[in-house]
This record gives structure tokens, sequence and C-alpha cells, in this order.
């Protein structure tokens, strides 16, 4: 069903690692037209999987197969930044179902291998060398072709729901298999049967009729102000004593270093930008609405019978999809959904409608914070009175709106900001966000101990160094640093360094250097960011070791300490 593939490409040389975990074979072509051409035809409807494949791989392996030097596509796609289909008209002519594990926010595959514990080292034959590679390139090559071809197949295997999703939508809408190679909103804009439009009204920005706004009409106003139509500008003010900003993304509000304890009800509107595009009418204007809200019923329906149903379930994460992709395509101006003017209208709804339901919550509870879509809120005795009356809000808010909100309670907070905070549930369990507290998952693995070490002390007061001194496994530890193309390599210290994604370690020696890079531009050198004054880098395979004599756990709890302190501050703690 699968051939795994990447294409690495030379001034004179080219290869190719195919990879097929059904069959169980694995198989690299070098320099080789006919061969690739002979595989390609017995393999050609199977899907196609690589990383970034998308923008290189598939246009390489259309090339060599149409008799084109990879070379000269390698270049028009790298060093000269272009999208690979408009090299040549003729790639249209040759199919190729390509699925790209690849998503738009991903750091990289070497980011990736660094998380998954990998060896993350480089080859050592430069891709820019200017002759034939000898034999023993080649095979160097190819071992590191293979290595990241097998790295590809456990990103893969990690993001296993979102092919299923994908090929489940392709099913259910009767859709040819060639959309697979589609990304999620290029396929929620097929199913929509969107057709692509041009619009000139942007900032046509209209107001909710069912607002019940008083004491910030000046919000309100903001947004009717022809001079406010613009991305770049923003209203910073105070609703219910905590700072907010309103503009062209969702509100947010937060008291900052907050904590405290006692009874906490997080209000979220149910599938706020979907219901508010079904109700409002705000739905791109370039798809079919009647589409749209049977994905979003059928989900509904299918949601509720999916608890005693996988099958059932699995169609429902499916169908979010779609639902969840339609508004980021509204405003993206390549997707035959783009509609920056119902983008636009259903962010200022969102913010204006939330707005309304804080000022009617001031004076029964405490606004702790307020996001894109939903508020916290803490009951100012912990009884069942003050909850009634927020619950009454809510309803009333709901009737008159057609939002629907969903609670949840919390004993603790402790919050940063919006963007960064710990509450601790009834039942102990925790709903965090932000870089220092989020749990890492085998694809974004930095700095685990240290985060689990903050939420210990945030959440159970246990120092740092404790949690610190008790964890032995190298990984626990990792920091993996990516340079992107603006910077021309990575230093420890003066020695220019091969890899340009490095594992790092703090090492107890002082007489280490640190981790720098240079800019391409001017050749300034700047420290890597968060990175220890005093470096040790393991690039090699990293799973299962235990930490060496040469680990400075000092700086791990210094880093613990000063992140935890980041959270609080005794002049908002309750």
């Amino acid at each position: 069903m699968f051939v795994f593939y990447d294409f690495e490409v030379f001034a004179h040389d080219w290869l190719v690692v195919l990879v097929s975990p059904d069959e169980g074979y694995r198989k690299t072509i070098v320099n080789d037209r006919d061969e690739l051409a002979r595989f390609f035809d017995a393999n050609c409807r199977k899907i196609w999987v690589g990383f970034n494949s998308r923008h290189y791989d598939v246009y390489i392996l259309k090339a060599i197969l149409l008799g084109m030097d990879p070379k000269k596509v390698n270049d028009f796609i790298i060093r000269d930044g272009n999208d690979g289909w408009r090299y040549s008209e003729a790639f249209r002519d040759i199919t190729v179902l390509n699925y790209d594990v690849m998503q738009n926010t991903d750091r990289g595959l070497k980011y990736f291998e660094g998380s998954l514990g990998s060896d993350i080292r480089e080859t050592s034959v430069p891709f820019d060398i200017d002759r034939k590679l000898t034999q023993e390139e080649v095979a160097e090559t190819a071992r590191y072709c293979t290595h990241d071809v097998e790295q590809t197949i456990e990103v893969f295997l990690q993001r296993k729901a979102d092919f299923e999703a994908m090929t489940t939508l392709i099913r259910m809408f009767e859709l040819p298999i060639e959309c697979i190679s589609k990304t999620k909103v290029q396929l929620a804009a097929t199913i929509l049967e969107a057709a692509r439009c041009t619009y000139h009204d942007e900032f046509d920005i209209s107001i909710p009729g069912n607002l019940r706004i008083d004491r910030y009409r000046h919000v309100v106003d903001w947004y009717r102000n022809q001079e406010n139509r613009d991305y770049s500008r923003k209203l910073d003010t105070v609703v219910a004593g905590v700072p907010h900003s309103f503009g062209w993304g969702g509100v947010h509000g937060a008291i900052p270093c907050y904590s405290g304890s006692g009874w906490y009800v997080n209000m979220d509107v149910a599938s706020l930008y979907p219901n508010i595009m079904l109700n409002y009418g705000l739905l791109s204007r370039s798809c079919n609405p009647l589409r749209f809200k049977y994905i979003v019923d059928t989900r509904l329906r299918y949601k509720a019978e999916g608890k005693d149903d996988p099958s059932k379930n699995a169609i429902q994460k499916a169908l979010k999809i779609v639902i969840n992709g339609t508004y980021g395509a509204s405003k993206d101006q390549y997707n035959s959904l783009y509609d920056p003017r119902q983008a636009n209208n259903v962010c200022v709804y969102g913010q204006l409608l939330l707005l309304d339901l804080i000022e009617h919550l001031e004076g029964h509870c405490q606004v702790i914070q307020s996001n894109t879509d939903g508020v916290l809120v803490r009951l100012p005795d912990g009884s069942q009175e003050a909850y009634d009356a927020v619950d009454d809000i809510a309803w009333e808010w709901e009737q008159r709106t057609g939002l629907r909100l969903e609670f949840e309670n919390y004993v603790k907070v402790v919050q940063k900001d919006v963007n960064n905070y710990v509450m601790v549930g009834e039942d102990g369990h925790l709903k965090v966000k932000g870089a220092y507290v989020q749990k890492p998952t085998a694809l974004s693995y930095d700095l685990a101990v240290v985060n689990h070490a903050v939420v210990e002390q945030l959440v159970h007061d246990v120092p740092p160094a404790q949690t610190i001194a008790a964890c032995d496994a190298l990984k626990d530890f990792q920091l993996t640093k990516k340079i992107s193309s603006k910077y021309e390599g990575l230093y420890l210290g003066e020695k220019r360094l091969q890899e340009r994604c490095v594992r790092a370690f703090a090492t107890k020696d002082q007489k280490a250097p640190g981790l720098w890079k240079r800019y391409l531009k001017d050749g300034k050198l700047k420290k890597v960011e968060g990175t220890p004054e005093h470096c040790r880098l393991v690039n090699g395979n990293v799973n299962g070791t235990s930490v060496p004599e040469w680990l400075d756990k000092d700086w791990y709890v210094r880093l613990a300490e000063k992140r935890a302190g980041d959270f609080t501050d005794r002049r908002n703690k309750e």
C-alpha cells in the first residue's frame, strides 16, 4: 500500500531510497532513470509517503521520469525558492499518489529525529560538491538517506490518525484517491465544493444585531471606526478589571502572574467559529453552505453515537478536519475557500459576543482570563448560589446568541498570561498551556524534566531540585536546536559544526564553549537562544541512556526555578 521515499540530489548524481514496510523491502536507486521508471510503473497506484515531499521529492521524481536534469529542478526549488510545480507544465502528465507527513508548523525532520531521541548527525558528503561522488560517498549518502526514510516512517506512525482521517473523508465523499495528495484545507475546499472567487470587500465589517453591550461600548465603536480596519491595529483596554486586547485575531485577556485556589468555572464556546459561520451566515461565500451544515450535523450525530461505536467515532474525527479547517482556509489566498470578509466578520463576531458574555458576568464572579473561545472565572464565595447566578447568565446568553457553552470546574489556577497556565481539575487532572509546562510528546521532546519540574512546583510545591535529582534519563534533559536558512551555520565556540540541527546539554565542564549561530547576511554571531553557557552536544541516539557524570543538573534546576517564578507574583496571589 505504501512506498516511503526520499531523494538526494547532487550536481552530477542523484539517489533515492524506497522502503515498503508492507512488503518488507528497501531499495536504493542511484543515477538509473530506467530502473526508477520500472519501479514507478510497478508501484504507481501505491501511496508514496515522504517528508516535505509535496514541495520537493515529488517534483524530483517527476523530473527524472520525464528525462529532465534533477539538479536543475533541485536548484529551482531550493536555491531559488520557487514552487516545484512551476518548473514545467509536463509535471501534470504524471500522477503520483503523494502523501506528505510534514505539516505547515513543523520545524523539519531533523527536529523530529531529535525529539525521538534518534541519531541526528549529518552526512559528511557536502550537497554542493561539484564532481561525481565516489563509491564511498554514495554509500554514506545512501545510509544517511535510509535513516531519514526510517524516521519518516516513525513520524507517519505518530500521525497515522491524520492519514486515516484523510482516507475516511475520501471514501465518505466518494472522491478520487488522487485527493490524498492534497493538504487538509485543500481537501476541505474540495468536499465543500468551493469555487474560487475574487472579492473586494475585505473590511466590510458588520456587528451582531443581538449584542447587549453597554459598559464596553467603546470596543464596538472601535470596530465601527474605518481607521481601525487594518491588521496592524489593535485595541488594548481593561475589561472586568483585566487587561484585554481586541483586534483582527481572537480576544485575549488575563490577570498577569495570577495564582489562586477556589471554585473556578471555565466556559468554552463549543465550536465557536463553525457555529458563528452557520448561525450568522458567515461561511465562505465560495462554497456550498448546505454541504457544510450537513457535515456539522453529521459530525454531531456521529460524535454522540461514537461513544459506543469506534467506526463512527473515527468518522466524526475526520469530519472535524473539514469543519475546523474552513475558517483558516477562508484566510488563505491560495485556497478556493478564500473569503477574507467572511473570515474577518467571524473573528469580530466571536470577540464581541464573548465580550457580551463577560460584561454580564462582571459583578457576579471574578474574570481570571478570556481567550478566543472562552472565559475562566472564579466564584466569589464558592457557593452553589454563586454558581447558579453564573449559570443563569450563561443560559440567557446561549439563548440569545445561538451558541453553546461547555462548563468545566477547576480548584486551582496558576497563570503567567493567557497563553501560559496550569489548571487543576476537581479530580486532580491538569489542563496546561504554554512551552514551559506543556507535557512532551514523541515529536516535541525538549527539556522534558524542566517542564515536569515547573508543573510539580506550581501544583504540588515540590522544589525543582527534588524533581530533577530524581530523573536519570538523559533524553529528558535534551534541548534540540535547529537553525533556518538565514543562518550560515552553527558553532560550538569557534568550531563550525557540520550539523544544522543539534542536541545540546548543559555540562559541568567550565571550559566547554557555548552554542552560537552565524547570520548569513552580515556574518555576525549570536548565541543560540535558551542554551547553556557551557554545552556538550550528543547527536547520536540517546534513547535508554542514563544521565552521565558530566551533566550539569544545577543548570536545569536554575532554569526550572526561573520559569516557575515567571508564573507567580505575590501581588496577585490569593
